[in-house]
């Protein structure tokens, strides 16, 4: 696919879920792909690096530290991070700045459901979290399909239809009471 062309596609299913003292943000996507052909999207930094809102300095399939670099045009940002799950090709959670990620991936009979969990504690920023995953899982399902079309991460994404699912987004999410 031509860069240029790029547009988002359907919304994805969202909601909250409450944890503790703070909520989890869950986007819900069907791919076209079996769970392996996921999980290495998920865990490679050489495919990372394809969708992904940071740059992993090492392979997310195991267990134990790692650096997550926020990318943001030709700036970035390093944050220590911990994988704290790795079950090949079904669960992987890691943290992220003061947030968690847990990705469950499910096999269908066309591919995989992958549910993505976000662990904020601001529920304001819901959104705009929704709207940033749902263009970086597209991205992910072009690389997916082996038609690659780039990272599209920070600022740039307003390029690319963010303000619309930004506020489809916030039409879809009631935000919960912090």
């Amino acid at each position: 696919m031509d860069r240029d062309s790029f547009r988002p596609g359907p919304l994805a299913h969202v909601g909250w879920e409450p944890a503790g003292d703070r909520w989890d943000l869950v986007l819900v996507r069907d791919l076209r792909h079996p769970p392996q052909r996921v999980w290495a999207a998920l865990t490679e930094p050489d495919r990372l690096a394809q969708w992904a809102p940071f740059l992993a300095d090492r392979d997310l399939s195991t267990p134990g530290g790692v650096t997550l670099r926020t990318v943001d045009g030709d700036q970035s940002w390093p944050d220590a991070a911990t994988v704290r799950r790795a079950e090949r090709p079904t669960l992987l959670e890691y943290t992220w700045g003061d947030g968690l990620l847990r990705w469950e991936l499910d096999e269908t009979p066309t591919g995989t459901r992958l549910t993505l969990r976000h662990r904020i504690a601001d529920p304001t920023l819901g959104a705009s979290m929704a709207a940033g995953w749902h263009l970086c899982l597209d991205v992910a399902g072009h690389l997916l399909d082996g038609d690659p079309v780039g990272p599209i991460r920070g600022a740039e994404a307003k390029e690319f239809g963010w303000a619309e699912l930004h506020t489809a987004y916030a039409e879809r999410l009631d935000q919960p009471e912090p």
